[in-house]
C-alpha cells in the first residue's frame, strides 16, 4: 500500500513517506498537489489551483513529484517486507524485565501493579531464582549476543543485596556463553543513597528514575504506605545521582486527566537540571477520575504542540534536553522487524516473577491467562508465541492504513489488552497520542534542520562578502 502523510508543523509543509521512512519539507504548492496527485490528471491539476498559482510553477511541482517518486522517496511500496521475515524468526529471547519485588514503599494512585504486588502476595525475589532467571535468559537467546536484564519492581531497592549479586553472577556467567548483558534499573528514588548510586553508576547502562514532575503534581499521585508526599526526597536523591551519572538515564513521569498541563512538568524537570525526560499518558480503567478520556485529545495535543515550542526554545538558546518521545531517528531508525512487531513482547522480551514465573512482559504479569512457564522448570515451550509473533502491524486491521505504523509497531500489546481484551486491537486513544508525538517529533526536527541550513547559507554569504 502506497501511503503518504502530510500536516502543517509551525511554517513548514512536511510530507512523510510511510513505506520508505523519507521525509521532504516541501513548499506550498507541492503540497496543495498531493491532494489530488494521486487521482486527478495534470490538466486537472492545473484547473483546480491555477487561481493559487501560475501554471508554470504547478507543472514545475509536479516534476518535482515524478522525480521524487521515480527514486523511491515519495509513494513507494512495501514489497520487500514477507511474513517469513516478520514471522519466521524463532524464538529467541533477547530482553528479561526481572522481578526481584513484589513490594513497594509507595503506594501510587495509578499503579498498575496493584501496588508492587501485582495481584498476588507481597514477596522479594530469591538470589536462587534470580540465578536461574539469569541462566534462563542465556540459555534462550540463540546466536544473540547482546542481551536486556532490568531489574524491576515493585521497588527493586527493597532488595538491593540480591540486585548486587546478581550482576556478579550475570557477569560470570555471560562469559560461558560468549554474551553481553545490559543491566539496567527502575526505581521510585525513596532508597536511592549514595551507595546504591554508586553501585548502580557502575554497572548500571540505563537508570529509570519515577517522578511526575511538579510537587503538587507528583504527590497527588505518588504518595508514600503512611500517606505522605515523596517530591521532596527523591528530588533530593535524583539530584544527587545524576550528578555523579556517566550512563544514559531518564526521569519518567506519568500525567493523568489531573495534570493535562503535562508539559509544566517537563518544563519543571528541565529546569530542575535533569537533561534526559519521559512523560508517559496514563493508561488504566475509564472509572477512574483520572483517568484519561477521548474528549481530553484535543487538550493534550496543545500540551504536546507547547513541549515542541519549549524543546525548540531550548535549542535555539544553546541549550537541550531530550524529551524521549521526541527522540526520531530520520536517517537510520530500527530495523524492519523492529517497526513491523514492536518491543518483543511474548517472543523477544519477557517478564520473570520472584516465583519464577514467565509472562510475555511486565504488565501482563498477575493475569493467568498470560502465564507460560517458570524458569524453576527444566523445560520451557512459549504457548503463546505464536499469538505474540503474529500479532504485527500486518494483521492489526486499524494499522494497516495507518500512517504511523511503522514508528509505533503497533503499539502496546498489553495496553490493546487492557482496553480491548485484544492484542491485536490498538488502544485508539494511545495511537492518536502517539501519532501527534511522532508529527511534533518529526516536525522539530523539520525546523531546526532548516534553521541550520539558513545559519550556514548565512554564514556562507559573509565568508564571501568583500564589504
Amino acid at each position: 500500500m502506497n501511503l503518504i502523510h502530510k500536516y502543517k508543523f509551525k511554517d513548514q509543509y512536511i510530507v512523510m513517506d510511510v513505506n520508505s521512512g523519507a521525509v521532504h519539507v516541501v513548499n506550498n504548492i507541492v503540497y496543495d498537489i498531493l491532494d489530488y496527485y494521486n487521482e486527478k490528471s495534470t490538466e486537472e491539476i492545473v484547473s483546480l489551483l491555477k487561481n493559487k498559482y501560475n501554471e508554470q510553477e504547478i507543472l514545475e511541482a509536479i516534476e518535482d513529484i515524478k522525480y521524487l517518486i521515480d527514486n523511491e522517496m515519495l509513494y513507494t511500496d512495501d514489497s520487500q517486507v514477507t511474513m517469513d521475515m516478520l514471522e519466521g524468526r524463532g524464538a529467541i529471547i533477547k530482553a528479561m524485565c526481572l522481578h526481584v519485588a513484589h513490594d513497594c514503599n509507595m503506594n501510587c494512585k495509578y499503579c498498575f501493579g496493584d501496588k508492587g504486588a501485582f495481584e498476588g502476595i507481597r514477596s522479594l525475589l530469591p538470589l536462587e531464582t534470580g540465578k536461574k532467571a539469569i541462566d534462563f535468559l542465556l540459555t534462550h537467546s540463540g546466536t544473540r549476543r547482546n542481551l536486556e536484564l532490568d531489574f524491576f519492581g515493585g521497588e527493586p531497592l527493597m532488595n538491593f543485596e540480591v540486585v548486587k549479586e546478581l550482576v556478579k553472577y550475570g557477569r560470570e556467567a555471560e562469559k560461558q556463553y560468549g554474551k553481553n548483558i545490559r543491566f539496567t534499573i527502575t526505581t521510585n528514588g525513596l532508597l536511592l543513597d549514595e551507595d546504591k548510586s554508586n553501585f548502580i553508576n557502575e554497572n548500571m547502562s540505563n537508570v529509570i528514575l519515577s517522578i511526575d514532575g511538579r510537587p503538587e503534581v507528583n504527590d497527588k499521585m505518588r504518595r508514600t504506605v503512611n500517606d505522605k508526599g515523596t517530591y521532596d526526597v527523591i528530588m533530593e536523591n535524583y539530584l544527587n545521582f545524576v550528578k555523579k551519572r556517566k550512563g544514559t538515564y531518564y526521569v519518567r513521569g506519568t500525567f493523568t486527566r489531573e495534570n493535562l498541563d503535562f508539559s509544566e512538568d517537563v518544563k519543571h524537570l528541565v529546569e530542575k537540571g535533569f537533561k534526559s525526560v519521559s512523560v508517559e499518558p496514563v493508561v488504566t480503567d475509564l472509572s477512574y477520575s483520572y483517568a484519561l478520556q477521548d474528549e481530553d485529545k484535543d487538550r493534550i495535543f496543545k500540551e504536546y504542540e507547547k513541549l515542541s515550542d519549549l524543546f525548540l526554545d531550548y535549542h535555539k538558546n544553546g541549550k537541550t534536553f531530550e524529551f524521549f518521545h521526541y527522540n526520531v531517528d530520520l536517517n537510520q531508525g530500527p530495523c524492519v522487524i523492529k517497526r513491523v512487531s514492536g518491543c518483543g513482547a511474548g517472543t523477544e522480551y519477557v517478564a520473570v516473577t520472584p516465583e519464577g514465573d514467565i509472562y510475555p512482559c511486565h504488565q501482563f504479569v498477575g493475569n493467568t491467562d498470560f502465564l507460560i512457564g517458570n524458569v524453576n522448570n527444566d523445560h520451557f515451550e512459549n504457548r503463546l508465541y505464536d499469538e505474540f509473533n503474529k500479532a504485527h502491524i500486518y494483521n492489526k486491521e486499524k494499522c494497516n492504513e495507518c500512517w504511523a505504523k511503522f514508528y509505533c509497531s503497533g503499539g502496546c500489546h498489553a495496553n490493546a489488552y487492557n482496553m480491548n481484551k485484544d492484542i491485536r486491537k490498538p488502544y485508539e486513544l494511545g495511537c492518536e497520542m502517539e501519532k501527534k508525538r511522532i508529527e511534533c517529533a518529526v516536525g522539530i526536527k523539520a525546523v531546526i534542520s532548516c534553521q541550520e541550513e539558513e545559519e550556514q547559507i548565512c554564514k556562507n554569504d559573509c565568508e564571501n562578502c568583500n564589504l
